[in-house]
């Protein structure tokens, strides 16, 4: 009998939901296709189970990704993912919890939660999906739309200053901490598989396009453009060392930005404090 070989698609539709309608709610080129395959991609390297993951997210065009994935998930409300991630691993403390968000779900209306995940240093994988705007609900600004970018709500220049995620991220308290675009593909996978082996917080920001409004409104161009353009503004981690701070302006710095193994997982302190509280302690 001939070994049949499993060829690279075939991983990805293994992990579809069967019986999901296709094609998907996204525009076509849209950046959150890459995410969902490098997630799955991550997950298959890793050996995880599909039930032994769950995947949490809040609204907007990323958060629609848990309907076509066959893992556990919740579909919760406007920026509270983090909030219901937490409780799912409270609860079950054994299961990989990956939260897909976008920038404005995150941080945002969900700015409160993320910030505090952070802190907790739960174990649990964010995944935010930054296109600079708010995609699924008309082109507004959202708090990554870069200065004096034009959105629907901006439509003569953001006059506020934008959040670096992966800065905001360390500073809350996040033990890992990357980044990538979705133009490199499999380093987005590897930057994930990264960040569910971490035991704490950990975020992965993935670089994405919205050709159908940010590009549009910034004269950026198509999908293609857009995703030539992640390939000529990205730098190395390695690469960002040898350069200036002059030079790296306009650059997104690609891979592991920041890990620390120092800071205790949440759940585990909670556990132990549970321990002691029952054997009478204090």
């Amino acid at each position: 009998m001939a070994t049949v070989v499993k060829q690279k698609s075939d991983v990805v539709l293994d992990y579809l939901r069967p019986g999901k309608k296709f094609p998907s709610v996204w525009c076509p080129g849209c950046g959150n296709g890459t995410v969902m395959s490098a997630i799955i991609r991550a997950v298959d390297k890793l050996g995880y189970s599909k039930d032994e993951v769950v995947m949490v997210s809040g609204i907007g065009c990323s958060s629609r990704m848990p309907i076509y994935l066959d893992f556990s998930a919740l579909h919760t409300t406007h920026g509270r993912a983090l909030a219901f991630a937490t409780g799912v691993k409270f609860a079950q403390p054994h299961m990989k919890v990956i939260v897909v968000t976008g920038d404005g779900d995150a941080l945002a209306i969900g700015g409160n939660h993320f910030i505090h995940a952070c802190r907790r240093n739960i174990d649990i994988t964010a995944v935010l999906i930054n296109n600079n705007i708010y995609g699924m609900t008309g082109g507004q600004g959202s708090p990554t739309t870069p200065d004096a970018a034009f959105s629907t709500t901006t439509p003569y220049g953001n006059a506020e200053k934008h959040f670096d995620v992966c800065d905001l991220a360390k500073a809350a308290g996040a033990t890992y901490v990357g980044r990538s675009t979705v133009y490199h593909a499999p380093q987005l996978e590897k930057q994930i598989a990264t960040a569910l082996e971490h035991r704490g917080f950990a975020l992965v920001e993935a670089i994405a396009n919205c050709h159908t409004y940010f590009g549009r409104l910034n004269r950026q161009g198509d999908a293609v453009a857009m995703l030539n353009m992640f390939k000529e503004r990205s730098v190395t981690t390695a690469k960002a060392k040898e350069m200036t701070e002059e030079e790296l302006k306009d650059k997104w710095v690609i891979g592991t930005l920041y890990e620390s193994t120092e800071k205790s997982e949440f759940c585990e302190e909670y556990q132990k404090l549970v321990d002691r509280v029952a054997k009478g302690g204090r």
